[in-house]
């Protein structure tokens, strides 16, 4: 039998496979914190597995055999998540939802199973953060009471496992991945030997029984999830909640849907009762009142989901030789580069003037389609004037001062049409000073007030 050299390294890397003969904190390979690990003993003897001959019902078939009907979803009684997932759970299916400390995750994951139990399905929600009690004090602010929903609060696998025989629930969540152990693994709960461990054995039981399974999971300081990046690996979807603890919007986005679309958001809004379901959220991030100078509305997409946010600009004339550059809610590199195209394409003098720069409501817009509100947001500003009702501007700028197409441009304008928006600037205008001729002033703005550029 052929024999092989025991290995030097009994330190390995449970992101990538890099090998250490001591022990370090963060890997020399990936850089990942806490995924070294002690490695299995080896024999120095290679073994052969035999092959084993597949049943009847696991035969390799031809893909044209393979029948393509999608598995049955079932409803989990909250609009905005189902719309995230894809149109509902699918039977054996493993979410993991991931967010923020104080987010929401545990409050949305409430409001989740009382609607499951409502609809006479039976819930299992394991929390080993929280007891029992702390977990129905918030259902009883929310509302979310019912018989058919069970409680345990436990960290130990086994035990869950138990609860899962005697229970026998249509769903179960678990709250959280991280603070779950096994006693078949070493360590402390978290660790990513730990994490593999638990979310394997949870996914297996929910493979098994057909069982919809959610798990949450924490995320680090940059943002992803703890754990091995295994553990996204085995989930079948997987959720991020996000939001600014400064207002009470929330979004829900899919990284990963092995049963629907990622690209798709769900709308939530923080209550003192729980968290509530936004089905259009268009008129959260508008201002209101009469049209000021120095604002402009553009149509944003949110996933799937084109919705109107209002830009706000303020610039204010200064003496300092360094201007302030203020944003909230947009890029400041991006702005920075507009306010440039702006000074050079349109002579204006942008870096006599401090700047600020926000969005409505608190969403935050990344995408390059919002370069042409924004350009017509500090202009108008600049000029004194505001932009009549129903005038929307939408397209990126360019260095050259060109306002070039963006992406579901079509959809962008249906939605702009649906809200009354006549007037949409966009790349048909060529270049920024010809999108700025085209806007609608408002009625009390006096012509000569409009730039000839």
């Amino acid at each position: 039998m052929p024999r092989r050299a025991a290995t030097t390294a009994p330190y390995r890397c449970t992101e990538c496979g890099w090998t250490t003969a001591r022990w370090v904190g963060r890997c020399g390979e990936c850089q990942q914190w806490g995924t070294v690990v002690e490695a299995s003993e080896q024999t120095g003897i290679t073994t052969q597995i035999a092959p084993v001959s597949p049943g009847a019902q696991r035969a390799a078939r031809p893909i044209t055999a393979v029948d393509t009907r999608d598995a049955p979803r079932r409803t989990t009684g909250v609009g905005e998540f189902d719309r995230v997932l894809g149109g509902g759970l699918v039977p054996g299916a493993a979410i993991l939802l991931s967010g923020e400390p104080g987010v929401g995750k545990s409050t949305l994951l409430l409001e989740v199973a009382v609607h499951t139990a409502r609809s006479g399905q039976r819930v299992l929600y394991a929390s080993a953060e929280e007891s029992l009690a702390q977990v129905r004090l918030r259902a009883e602010r929310t509302g979310a009471l019912h018989d058919e929903l069970y409680l345990a609060s436990e960290t130990d696998l086994a035990t869950i496992l138990g609860h899962i025989d005697e229970v026998a629930p249509d769903l179960l969540i678990v709250d959280s991945v991280q603070t779950v152990s096994s006693a078949l693994s070493d360590g402390a709960a978290g660790q990513p030997s730990q994490v593999r461990e638990v979310a394997s054995t949870l996914i297996r039981v929910a493979k098994e029984r057909a069982l919809p399974t959610i798990l949450v999971g924490h995320v680090t300081k940059d943002g992803t999830i703890a754990g091995p990046r295994i553990l996204e690996h085995l989930v079948d979807v997987v959720c991020q909640f996000e939001g600014d603890r400064q207002t009470s919007l929330r979004f829900v986005r899919a990284l990963k849907n092995r049963f629907g679309p990622t690209d798709e958001v769900g709308c939530f809004d923080m209550t003192g009762e729980g968290i509530a379901e936004v089905p259009d959220p268009s008129a959260l991030f508008l201002g209101h009142g009469e049209p000021v100078p120095g604002t402009c509305v553009t149509i944003a997409l949110e996933g799937r989901r084109a919705m109107p946010v209002e830009i706000q600009a303020l610039t204010i004339p200064t003496a300092s030789p360094n201007a302030r550059r203020v944003v909230s809610g947009v890029d400041g590199a991006r702005v920075a580069m507009i306010l440039a195209v702006i000074e050079k394409r349109l002579n204006l003098s942008v870096s006599a003037c401090d700047v600020y720069v926000s969005t409505v409501g608190g969403v935050r817009l990344l995408e390059p389609a919002a370069d042409l509100a924004i350009a017509v947001a500090v202009v108008n500003s600049m000029r004194d004037r505001a932009l009549a009702r129903g005038v929307a501007a939408i397209g990126e700028l360019t260095l050259a001062g060109e306002v070039r197409p963006v992406t579901q441009a079509a959809q962008r304008r249906t939605e702009a049409a649906r809200l009354g928006y006549a007037t949409v600037v966009d790349a048909s205008s060529g270049h920024l000073a010809a999108a700025l001729r085209d806007l609608v002033p408002h009625a009390s703005g006096r012509l000569r007030d409009i730039p000839e550029f």
